[in-house]
């Protein structure tokens, strides 16, 4: 048989293929959509053609593709062309950015905003609805708190969406009342559903100007597959996706996770509707629980600063047992939201009860985020062949004085546990969480290295802090064996798909505090450059 040519080969000192712990010198050979080969200079050389195209990236770091195990693509969409709040130190900063967002964005109907956390204000106070009021009193707005599980909205927002003092509160979902029993503007959980249907109410033109956009974002930064999770603000897109897909533009892999919810003819059909490379659905996801600073958490023990609750579950605890049950019997992956240790230990207890009654299989089931965890819980996940699905940067997103209040210091020993998952042998997947969360995978990394806090200074728990080779396989590997994808995707060798990023520099040689700045030179999706940052690799 004759040798196969090379339509392109890369090398550079640096290769961190993902097979063993530091970068080496390598050359890859890419032909079509596949690695033809990973090997010295030397090596590489005989699949060399007059037509292949040879580029030198010396000690810059060659290494899988990011992959994306946890994130809300529309969401995200939305949010990139929306003010960001993190940064406000105060609830009038806040406002002032809103108002700035507005001004510059007269051609918006809604004003969005994402990302506001009243436990970094000056006041630690929630805001209301008549400050937003102030700024915009005729046009509605919806501001999205930093985790995602309740927001801001101003009258406007509540009468279109006909909230009122007799609004009953949905199930799993609260409107916030002041002391004379009328909307405050703070909405949590499902109780946001009313106004968010109003405001994602999207052209399809729009739909895929911002999906376009967020392809593009996601390419800088060297993301080549992303796992998008039903969300509790779901923007249906499908149609989108599949448009992209059919005009050969589709620059990242998206795995889907439609909603668990017991009715699985839907979901089937999907699933064997959205099968291929690039678009496929993985399996199901719901949520368990909300988060810990809103106190809607679901904890084993009760609150320590308020111990008249402990959160609930999002669903009486057989009927998730029941929905995870026959969905594994169906061969569907599931993904629960749980961040508080009982929502963890009701989740393990959901896919222990599957394999009792189903019989034991090749799951790979999946707890997201994980931030709260009963120590007796910790074993399971490996016993059980369950994912860890975690952001390591959100234990930076908290403002540490209010997480620990909520939980208080015995729970605490418990946070973020990583590197202890990652001992009992747990399959250890990051993301983003993305719009909860800026893209930037390194940021994710830089935190699982550091364990630097919220204050920029402080590590929490130094001893959870894992490897650079180990953040970057659970950024790579881990995803792809996540998503059963680990003979297609996560490392760099012969016949797996040629989804390969470039980075300016070799992070093993950088200081950990350069690694969130690095930025990304080449991302190569199924042997396709998609993203050039000089122009080296022309299309």
């Amino acid at each position: 048989m004759s040798q196969q040519l090379a339509d392109v080969i890369i090398s550079s000192k640096a290769v961190f293929t993902g097979l063993c712990d530091q970068p080496e010198p390598a050359s890859i050979a890419i032909k079509d959509n596949k690695i033809l080969a990973v090997g010295s200079e030397k090596e590489i050389k005989a699949y060399l053609g007059e037509n292949t195209k040879v580029y030198q990236f010396k000690d810059q770091l060659i290494m899988p593709g990011f992959h994306d195990f946890h994130l809300h693509i529309m969401q995200g969409a939305v949010s990139l062309n929306s003010a960001n709040l993190f940064a406000a130190r105060s609830e009038d900063e806040a406002l002032e950015m809103i108002q700035e967002f507005a001004r510059s964005n007269p051609e918006n109907p809604w004003v969005i905003g994402f990302t506001w956390d009243a436990g970094y204000w000056d006041t630690q106070q929630l805001p209301n609805r008549y400050s937003l009021d102030r700024i915009l009193p005729d046009r509605p707005a919806l501001m999205f708190h930093a985790e995602g599980h309740y927001a801001w909205v101003n009258s406007k927002a509540l009468e279109i969406a006909q909230i009122t003092r007799n609004t009953e509160n949905p199930s799993y979902g609260i409107i916030g009342k002041d002391e004379e029993g009328e909307p405050d503007g703070i909405l949590y959980e499902k109780a946001m559903n009313a106004v968010v249907h109003h405001a994602f109410n999207f052209s399809n033109e729009y739909r895929s100007k911002i999906f376009s956009h967020f392809l593009t974002h996601a390419a800088s930064l060297g993301i080549t597959a992303v796992h998008d999770l039903h969300g509790l603000k779901t923007i249906e897109s499908l149609d989108v996706f599949k448009e992209f897909e059919d005009k050969g533009e589709l620059s990242a892999r998206i795995h889907l996770w439609p909603a668990l919810n017991g009715s699985l003819e839907h979901v089937k059909r999907l699933r064997e509707t959205y099968q291929s490379d690039k678009l496929r659905v993985s399996g199901l996801k719901q949520f368990i629980d909300g988060v810990i600073t809103a106190r809607t958490a679901y904890l084993i023990e009760p609150y320590a600063d308020q111990p008249d609750t402990r959160g609930e579950a999002s669903f009486p605890p057989e009927t998730i047992k029941k929905w995870v049950v026959e969905a594994d019997k169906e061969g569907f992956s599931v993904r629960f939201h749980a961040i508080g240790d009982g929502a963890i230990r009701l989740a393990l207890d959901a896919y222990e009860e599957a394999q009792k009654t189903n019989g034991k299989r090749d799951s790979r089931h999946s707890v997201e985020h994980i931030e709260v965890i009963h120590p007796d819980d910790i074993p399971r996940f490996k016993e059980l062949g369950v994912t860890a699905s975690m952001q390591p940067d959100h234990f930076a997103m908290s403002e540490r004085g209010v997480y620990t209040d909520r939980i208080g210091l015995e729970r605490e020993k418990y946070v973020f546990p990583i590197k202890t998952l990652q001992e009992t042998g747990a399959n250890l997947a990051f993301g983003t969480d993305f719009p909860i969360d800026v893209l930037n995978p390194l940021l994710q990394i830089y935190r699982a290295v550091t364990r630097i806090d919220s204050s920029g200074e402080t590590v929490w728990h130094p001893h959870e802090r894992i490897t650079l080779a180990e953040a970057l396989k659970a950024y790579t590997a881990g995803p792809a064996y996540g998503s059963f994808r680990e003979g297609e995707l996560g490392t760099l060798e012969a016949g797996k798909l040629a989804d390969i990023v470039v980075l300016e520099k070799n992070l093993f040689d950088l200081p950990a505090e350069d690694i969130p700045d690095t930025k990304v030179q080449v991302t190569i999706v199924d042997g396709k450059v998609v993203y050039d940052h000089a122009g080296e690799l022309v299309k």
